[in-house]
């Protein structure tokens, strides 16, 4: 890391700076300088001086600066003269540019200032010339400067990626106006002329970042950001105000870095702005910091330098990156002594309108006087209030002999107002308007031009580097000092005291930044590359609060979306367009169905922003253990598994918890459905037909590998239909009608899908067969695999008829996905559907009743479960006349199945002595309706049919178990869940007013009671491919309505409770 300066400012107004390389304070050679305030860069330092003008400090390079000026000398050949500079009308410059175009005769180059100098004469074929740049920067002729200033502020290198790019300046005057510096250029640092920027209100203060953060303090303490900054709006386009930290406590000072802002308030106290972004340059909060400052700077890297209460210097620690607000602070313990080293000379020039060299003055250092150690206000006119407690037995005279005796003019004797030339005020702001016409009359003298500064020499009070107490600080800059957190530098290593502290008890930040693509909101719908930023604030209680960023642009205009973690309900892997995506849902994007939907460029970045993302989720609303016992379990189209932790509200009869808003955790696996219960007990079904048992992992994606961490695979396929009409000239064809569905399409014809474009369900899974044609579809096929119809709508079936007119066939591939979860196998027989007797969390039984169907549809009864041994140890075949596709056990031990052709049966006599019964009873299906899925809960059975529909079964009695008719409830069901409560849950179809949305949306269904066993309505939550949900384990009650204990004290004789009544008749306890 290269060489690098930190500088500083005392309350008398004299600079010093610290090598990062170095130990020791040096103080600049510009001993006849005082500041109040200066502000760093890379290369060069910026300061205002006592006489509110603005001074320039360039670091002095090894090598010079050069630049070199070329010009083109033009001839033309003639028969007499030869070559000759006698052009035609035609020709181009006799001097010109390389392109001919532009006259440029020798005379007409010109030094841009007088910093430069000819190193030569014009020499070679181009007449090329180096210009040198010398150790003194004097100005041009600007117009009027906007005096007096009160403070500056530079930045702006890092706008672009030119490395070495030349920073901005800007300014505050007294009366409050902000002014901009133009013509700052590599061979004019010290610029051109100032531009006023017009402000909404008066600016007392301001601080501008490396890049396009610009923020102000107002006179009434608020905050002024400045939007709009770059390279071809260096000045911005337009003012945000943002109110200060505390409302009754007004901002003192402001500094911005990068992508940070800090802030002090009156009362010293010290904040952050969390969310800073040039997409989003106000930001979104502020987080108090630890520590009292009078001023703090941001310097390079985002680190914080600042005065303290005490006048000391102090540095962030920690402060990186990820964690910009640190977690400390140590002092500067730079050393002090009688150190003779000393910094190369520095050239110093005043933005005044003229040109003056300042001369360069030794210090003695040994017999300087010591300064007073009182605290000071921090101000702007903190000088003018210090320096009557100077030593004032030292005159301008003795100094000023000391330079005519080398043939200079003291410049005190020339620019010193009658005021500050008295005895009572050695030092003391330059008048203005006195010192135009003190430059006016220098002007007129020739013997001043070359030896005349306009400010006092100073050096009767002058104090060296070698005091035995530090100077007492009143400004610091880091925009020059290039160290971060992990940088070796002496001055700042924590003291063996501090080192042994435990880091302060703070509010901090974390941060984690990154690219992804976004899938955009509006139309077209496109990816486009945004920075993403994950930001954490930690409180001193520990309480922890996150905030999700998406920067992007649009039409050049830099724009931002921002996700508090706390409102995030779901974090879900989708497939688009190949990507490794997943969606972001809260309440708002779910009712709206427009989650938000990012993709990485690799697997392991998704991998990554999704553990990230889960685990900050969990940890924002206190989730750090595995599923409980009465989790929700669901899973999506692709085979991942969530689960929700249920409250009391979720199925409270008043204020019921918007569906919308339950929060959805992913459990590392791949399911195809779970069914679970209130004993812990957790089984899945993988798209094979495997059959899983939950473990009792952790349910957080980054623990995933440890403790309770198998592998798992799954195999499913993958359909496309090829889709034909029949034609009378040549039969069957792939050319369909006009209004025909694609000729490669899904199962729904919607769709179009080819084998070429057919993608496996998402990056993770990987081909493990070739396209073939699928015989085992619903229906039958023939022996070529065509099913045929009327139409394409219709129901298709496996064999030819003269009234078809459309054919068509399923091609299949598998595919595999192999990864980690909780999850153990159950062999060796593949299962279709599975089913765990639903209880209350307190029940006691020694097996849990387990029932399955087998890929057969056999039906089995697993004996042995229990929650010490969830696997179970065998299983037991249960005689069928017909194969089932869909079987449930409720409360009381009630079996209810399904079989193929859509037939209801209830198993009777099944008990914890006879698990698996005694013989099936027939249900009468509803009319011309074929069911296909059903759950049994503690006094209700649901059932979906073919069409969608969602059919209640009335008249179930402990008498009559069997029930006596079906009603339906409702349609656009594709799955339904009874919980031990009679709680209703399905899959719905999709959304009213949303037909883009992929089908699968959870729904819950309200009013459910004991009086109403039906409910009242379905409320809607997530939604966009989900396949499967589980309430069964869900025996959270809300408890019952109490009311408070009065305070006052008891009777002396309590009456007895009055019997409960029935009807209106009294009915005995």
């Amino acid at each position: 890391m290269s060489v690098t300066l930190l500088w500083a400012v005392d309350v008398y107004g004299r600079v010093y700076s610290v090598s990062t390389a170095g130990q020791h304070w040096v103080r600049t050679e510009d001993a006849l300088l005082e500041l109040k305030r200066v502000t760093a860069g890379k290369g060069r330092c910026w300061g205002i001086g006592c006489d509110h003008h603005v001074y320039l400090n360039m670091i002095p390079h090894e090598m010079p600066i050069r630049y070199k000026e070329e010009t083109y000398e033009n001839q033309r050949w003639n028969p007499v003269d030869g070559f000759t500079d006698t052009l035609l009308p035609t020709d181009r410059w006799p001097w010109s540019d390389v392109t001919g175009m532009n006259p440029q005769p020798l005379h007409s180059f010109q030094l841009p200032s007088r910093s430069w100098e000819w190193e030569g004469d014009w020499v070679g074929n181009m007449f090329g010339l180096y210009l040198k740049c010398c150790p003194q920067i004097p100005l041009d002729h600007p117009r009027k400067p906007p005096l007096p200033l009160c403070d500056i502020s530079c930045g702006g290198w890092e706008m672009s990626d030119e490395s070495g790019r030349y920073p901005y300046l800007w300014a505050v005057s007294q009366q409050g106006q902000v002014w901009f510096r133009e013509g700052i250029h590599p061979r004019i640092p010290e610029g051109t002329r100032w531009d006023e920027v017009e402000v909404p209100k008066e600016v007392v203060q301001l601080s501008l970042g490396p890049r396009d953060l610009l923020w102000a303090v107002l006179w009434d303490g608020n905050l002024l950001v400045r939007t709009g900054l770059s390279l071809d709006s260096p000045t911005g386009t337009s003012w945000l105000e943002v109110e200060s930290p505390e409302k009754e406590m007004e901002t003192l000072h402001v500094s911005v870095g990068v992508s940070v802002v800090w802030v002090i308030t009156k009362d010293y106290k010290v904040w952050f702005r969390r969310g800073v972004n040039s997409h989003n340059p106000c930001g979104s909060g502020w987080i108090s910091i630890v520590g009292e400052m009078m001023m703090l700077d941001v310097g390079l890297n985002d680190q914080v330098w600042a005065v303290g209460e005490d006048r000391g210097l102090y540095f962030r620690i920690g402060v990186t990156p990820s964690e910009p607000s640190g977690n400390g602070w140590i002092p500067v313990s730079a050393e002090w002594g009688n150190s003779k080293e000393n910094v190369p000379p520095r050239s110093v020039c005043i933005f005044n309108g003229d040109i003056e060299h300042a001369p360069i003055v030794p210090v003695d250092t040994q017999d300087a006087p010591t300064p007073p150690k009182s605290l000071i206000p921090a101000s702007d006119s903190f000088i003018n209030s210090l320096v009557s407690d100077r030593d004032k037995t030292s005159t301008n005279q003795q100094s000023g002999l000391q330079i005519e005796e080398e043939g200079q003019f003291s410049p005190a004797q020339i620019l010193m107002s009658p005021e500050a030339s008295g005895p009572g005020a050695p030092w003391s702001n330059v008048d203005l308007e006195s010192a135009e016409v003190a430059r006016s009359t220098q002007a007129e003298g020739p013997h001043l031009r070359n030896g005349s500064a306009p400010y006092g020499m100073g050096l009767e009070g002058a104090q060296g580097v070698g005091d035995e107490d530090g100077p007492v600080w009143a400004w610091i800059s880091g925009g020059g000092c290039n160290v971060d957190a992990a940088s070796q530098v002496s001055w700042l290593s924590a003291t063996e005291e501090i080192s042994k502290k435990p880091l302060e008890r703070s509010n901090s930040i974390w941060v984690r930044k990154g690219t992804l693509c976004w899938w955009r909101d509006w139309k077209p719908h496109r990816w486009v590359d945004v920075a993403v930023a994950l930001e954490q604030s930690t409180k001193s209680d520990g309480g922890k609060d996150s905030i999700f960023f998406v920067y992007y642009t649009r039409y050049d205009e830099k724009k931002y979306l921002h996700i508090f973690i706390n409102e995030v309900t779901a974090l879900v892997p989708v497939l688009r367009d190949s990507h490794y995506a997943f969606a972001v849902y809260t309440g708002p994007r779910t009712r709206l169905r427009s989650p938000l939907v990012l993709a990485a460029q690799t697997e392991k970045d998704m991998k990554d922003w999704l553990n990230l993302l889960s685990d900050v989720c969990c940890e924002c609303r206190g989730i750090a253990t595995p599923p409980s016992r009465q989790a929700l379990w669901s899973t999506t189209s692709k085979g991942d598994i969530f689960v929700h932790e249920p409250s009391f509200s979720l199925e409270a009869p008043a204020h019921t918890l918007s569906c919308d808003l339950m929060f959805w955790r992913q459990v590392p696996g791949h399911l195809r459905c779970v069914e679970s219960n209130s004993l812990g007990l957790v089984w899945g079904i993988g798209w094979d037909g495997t059959a899983w048992v939950y473990s009792g992992g952790s349910g957080r994606q980054a623990n995933s590998d440890a403790g309770h961490a198998y592998q798992q695979t799954d195999v499913r396929s993958v359909h496309v239909y090829e889709n034909q009409r029949w034609n009378p000239v040549t039969g069957y064809t792939d050319r369909g009608l006009p209004t025909d569905r694609p000729m490669w399409s899904d199962e729904s014809g919607l769709r179009e899908c080819t084998k070429g474009n057919t993608q496996p369900p998402s990056p993770q899974w990987a081909w493990v067969s070739e396209w073939a044609v699928d015989h085992s579809v619903p229906g039958g096929t023939d022996k070529e695999g065509w099913q045929y119809a009327a139409d394409f709508p219709v129901t298709f079936h496996g064999h030819k008829t003269l009234k078809d007119f459309v054919r068509r066939r399923r091609w299949t591939r598998k595919c595999k996905i192999t990864l980690r979860g909780p999850w153990q196998p159950v062999p060796p027989i593949p299962l279709s559907d599975i089913s765990l007797m639903s209880c209350l969390a307190h029940s006691s039984m020694e097996q849990v009743p387990l029932w399955a169907l087998s890929d057969k549809g056999d039906v089995l009864c697993r004996l042995g479960v229990t929650p010490q041994n969830p696997a179970g140890s065998s299983w037991l075949h249960v005689g069928t006349d017909q194969p089932f596709k869909s079987i449930s056990i409720g409360g009381a031990s009630q079996v209810w199945a399904i079989a193929k052709d859509g037939a209801v049966f209830y198993r009777g006599s099944v008990s914890p002595q006879n698990p698996a019964g005694e013989c099936w009873y027939h249900i009468p299906s509803p009319s011309r309706q074929t069911l296909r899925q059903l759950s049994v809960g503690r006094t209700s059975v649901f059932a979906v049919d073919e069409n969608g529909n969602l059919w209640y079964r009335q008249g179930l009695t402990p008498s009559y178990p069997q029930g006596s008719a079906w009603e339906v409830i409702s349609n656009n069901a594709t799955k339904v869940s009874v919980g031990p409560l009679d709680q209703v849950w399905m899959i719905a179809d999709g959304m009213a007013g949303f037909p883009a949305e992929t089908p699968g949306t959870v729904c819950h269904r309200l009013g459910v009671g004991p009086m109403q066993p039906k409910g009242q309505l379905w409320d809607y939550g997530i939604g966009g491919g989900w396949e499967h949900i589980s309430v069964r384990a869900n025996s959270v009650e809300a408890p019952r309505t109490q009311h408070p204990l009065s305070t006052a004290p008891p009777p002396p004789s309590p009456r007895r409770p009055l019997p409960p009544r029935a009807n209106g008749a009294a009915v005995g306890v």
